[in-house]
């Protein structure tokens, strides 16, 4: 067995190789990295005893509270206050649904137009316009401040939180703990974790209220806390970032996304369209090389209808999301911006479209 001057040396080492990382550097600890620090200063014959299988025998939780000791370092290490580490990680608990729900999310392929009739529904269609309608003049603010069309802010509302019905409900703190301990995506999960911290530490939301979904979108807008970090706005002016119950700062929030990945006013997402029978499928794609103006593929024979003459000379992809079959898009910068929220041709497409059918006659 291990005896408790040798515990006691590995964990001053472990502390002390952590504390001497550069103050402003990235710092992403991994339960590989805390156990190969451990191998290599505790001796083989120790190393090789019965302590590893009853490590290996040990319950998630268990080994979740260890965890959760080095997350505090990380968090410390990256300037996080001794208040909010306490605050946030005194009522912590082991999320086991999260991991199951990560391991569960591929789903079997649908087409477009199955995910389509799912989303695209005559309820979600009226009450975006309903909404549009109500907060016209909250909308109009955002949009005239950040140059973007207020029915892709409302098609955003309506299509990550069901127009901030479904927030979701999991203790965010715990969520991305548990992913992170979990493994798999382990970098990205302590560092959403770190921003989390971060959202606490500016006095925006208390640990509590800290809520979203299993993998960790939170409020109307469903940010990550990365998103939130980098995007979110104080659209009211009242000095606090609500994105829970703000509908100014959720409205605020999703049109500075836009705005800061490059939402061009002056043009739309795109247009379906038909493709020659003889069309070269190797042009289709969202590849930089693969742009190419309106008028280039009308001279492919792409049949394209333009809403005005200036389009013929913007750059514009070529997209079929159903494995080159059926369906064909002709799409603008505007998408991939979509798609920088959502890596999905359906998602992207889906909120096009809701947006379209929202300011509809």
């Amino acid at each position: 067995m291990m005896n408790s001057a040798t515990l006691v040396f590995s964990t001053v080492a472990l502390v002390f190789l952590i504390s001497c990382a550069k103050k402003n550097q990235e710092l992403a600890i991994s339960k590989s990295e805390v156990i190969s620090t451990i191998s290599a200063i505790t001796p083989a014959k120790i190393r090789n005893s019965s302590d590893i299988q009853l490590a290996k025998n040990q319950s998630d939780e268990a080994r979740f509270a260890r965890y959760i000791e080095t997350l505090k370092i990380i968090a410390k290490q990256r300037g996080i206050s001794e208040a909010t580490i306490n605050k946030a990680f005194t009522h912590i608990y082991w999320l086991q649904r999260v991991i199951q729900s990560d391991k569960n999310q591929l789903e079997k392929k649908i087409t477009l137009d199955e995910y389509l009739k799912r989303v695209l529904t005559k309820k979600r269609i009226a009450k975006g316009r309903e909404n549009y309608a109500i907060y016209r003049e909250q909308l109009a603010r955002q949009a005239k401040k950040y140059q973007i069309p207020a029915q892709y802010i409302v098609a955003l509302w309506g299509m990550e939180s069901s127009y901030g019905s479904l927030t979701g409900k999991e203790n965010i703190i715990s969520a991305m703990a548990s992913l992170a301990f979990e493994g798999r995506r382990e970098t990205f999960f302590v560092n959403q974790l770190m921003d989390a911290l971060s959202i606490i530490e500016q006095g925006d939301i208390t640990p509590e209220y800290l809520k979203g979904s299993w993998a960790g979108a939170m409020g109307q807008c469903q940010f990550m806390p990365s998103s939130y970090i980098k995007y979110a706005a104080d659209g009211d002016g009242d000095g606090i970032i609500d994105i829970w119950n703000n509908i100014d700062d959720v409205f605020a929030s999703t049109a500075n996304y836009l705005a800061m990945e490059g939402w061009d006013a002056s043009s739309r997402w795109g247009t379906e369209i038909t493709l020659p029978n003889n069309f070269d499928k190797g042009l289709i794609g969202l590849d930089e090389n693969k742009a190419k103006t309106v008028s280039e593929w009308q001279k492919k024979g792409v049949d394209i209808t333009i809403e005005n003459r200036s389009e013929l000379t913007k750059n514009a992809w070529i997209i079929m999301p159903d494995d080159l079959e059926d369906r064909a898009f002709l799409v603008f910068n505007n998408f991939n911006v979509l798609m920088h929220w959502n890596r999905s041709y359906y998602f992207a497409l889906s909120v096009s479209m809701l947006a379209d059918k929202i300011i509809e006659p």
